[in-house]
């Protein structure tokens, strides 16, 4: 009995060093000192990535341009991206020929879109039929297994296309030709769509009528519902809509990156929203950095991968749940997390706040006043407008340009920093114009710093 229980012992001993050893062997550790980890692509040959699509934790796709051996390639990873191969190589014409765009309709059913023709598999990218179009599309929006849109900027047969058959025919819907086609295109449903040309346009018919967002651009839009969406614009714009994108609030991203790139959008929930395209500088080495919020947009952080992974302005994210998300360059790799990255640091530079009912436009004094290093600047509308605010040395020399765009009613709390400035006398300026009243309103404030 007794050597019966010692045997049963050692079999257990035996079985968990087995399994050990196989979830070593297979890479399932987890000795990772940071939220996100580096995963990388196989050799491109030259190509760099120009679409990404993610199914769930484990299945993603990534297409290429074309290189000097005349090659574009569907990329494809099974495990989440920890191993990526070349999934199909297609031979082109030229050097100049490219992917624009991978989509999936399910798990199953995916289309690549290439410059004169398509590529299109129904078991997960294990085959891809290729399909020939001479469309020559900028951008395409794939809406369900049958209908598609598409844009072309150039030519006289610019504007906007649609097919009704998978992308086996196109037909011109709107357009033909001329200055101001558009070369991108967004659709959250059949019907409600955006696209970019000399203006932003917004349809809600499946893009047979396009209506103009005066003022208005993206370099990435995303929706949630017919109602609520985000987008990217300007040099470091994050705007918001909560009316299905007829009018666009300003929200206020971290002041962390000297420059912004490709602001590519991942929305998770009503709350999480994701976006990449910065950069930090750390002891001289630029990292590529996430913006995240939580709030909705309320207030927008950022935040970094581990130092020890030297990658900078990251091109593409996705995240398939609150926890499981990526951040890609458009070469080399990026970077994976599996609990939903780093914690946050958070920019509370300008705050609603809640619950208050302006009267009217009013910029209050701030608060302390004289002020060291920092200090609290209130203002209030009671209708939603353009707002540029300033701050001025006492030469009449700009010292910052703290807001310039669009928000929302209510009452705000800025945060103005001015520890890099030496003590003297500034003053605060702002000017708003209101959304329907039209009217315009200034006033100006001073305060005292003393260090």
């Amino acid at each position: 009995m007794k050597l019966s229980k010692y045997i049963s012992k050692i079999l257990d001993i035996l079985i968990a060093l087995v399994l050990l050893l196989f979830f070593a062997s297979f890479g399932f550790r987890d000795g990772r000192t940071s939220g996100w980890y580096q995963q990388f692509f196989p050799n491109l040959n030259g190509s760099t990535i120009t679409s990404m699509a993610f199914l769930d934790s484990l299945t993603g796709f990534a297409v290429t341009n074309s290189n000097s051996l005349l090659q574009e390639y569907i990329l494809r990873t099974t495990n989440g991206g920890d191993n990526w191969i070349i999934n199909y190589t297609y031979n082109t014409p030229n050097s100049n020929w490219s992917y624009i765009k991978i989509g999936f309709i399910n798990s199953s059913t995916g289309f690549a879109f290439s410059w004169a023709e398509m590529f299109k598999t129904t078991n997960a990218g294990n085959n891809w039929e290729l399909i020939i179009n001479n469309l020559y599309a900028d951008d395409i929006a794939i809406i369900n297994i049958d209908t598609m849109l598409a844009v072309k900027s150039n030519g006289f047969d610019g504007g906007v296309y649609q097919s009704t058959n998978g992308g086996l025919n196109w037909q011109l819907i709107w357009g033909g030709g001329g200055s101001g086609m558009p070369s991108r295109i967004y659709m959250f449903n059949k019907y409600l769509g955006f696209d970019l040309g000399d203006a932003m346009r917004r349809t809600t018919d499946g893009g047979f009528n396009w209506i103009e967002i005066t003022g208005e651009a993206y370099r990435d839009i995303k929706f949630i519902d017919t109602l609520t969406g985000w987008k990217t614009s300007g040099a470091d714009q994050m705007k918001k809509t909560t009316d299905g994108g007829l009018t666009w609030l300003t929200q206020q991203l971290p002041a962390v990156s000297p420059y912004f790139s490709w602001m590519n959008l991942s929305i998770v929930n009503k709350d999480t929203v994701w976006m990449c395209g910065g950069v930090k500088s750390i002891n001289g080495f630029n990292y590529g950095i996430m913006f995240k919020t939580t709030d909705g947009g309320n207030n927008w952080g950022f935040q970094y991968a581990d130092t020890s992974i030297k990658l900078m302005e990251y091109a593409y994210i996705n995240f398939v749940n609150r926890n499981i998300g990526w951040s890609y360059r458009r070469i080399t790799g990026g970077v994976h997390t599996l609990v939903g990255g780093n914690d946050t640091t958070f920019f509370t530079g300008i705050k609603l706040v809640e619950n208050f009912i302006p009267s009217g436009y009013t910029l209050g004094q701030n608060y302390p006043n004289p002020f060291n290093p920092s200090t609290n600047i209130p203002f209030e509308l009671n209708e939603s407008g353009y707002i540029i605010l300033k701050v001025y040395d006492i030469t009449g020399r700009t010292i910052k340009e703290m807001i310039n765009g669009r928000w929302g009613k209510g009452r705000y709390i800025l945060d103005f920093d001015g520890s890099r400035l030496p003590s003297g006398i500034y003053f605060y300026r702002i000017e708003i114009t209101g959304d329907i009243t039209k009217t315009p309103f200034t006033e100006t404030k001073k305060m005292l710093m003393i260090k």
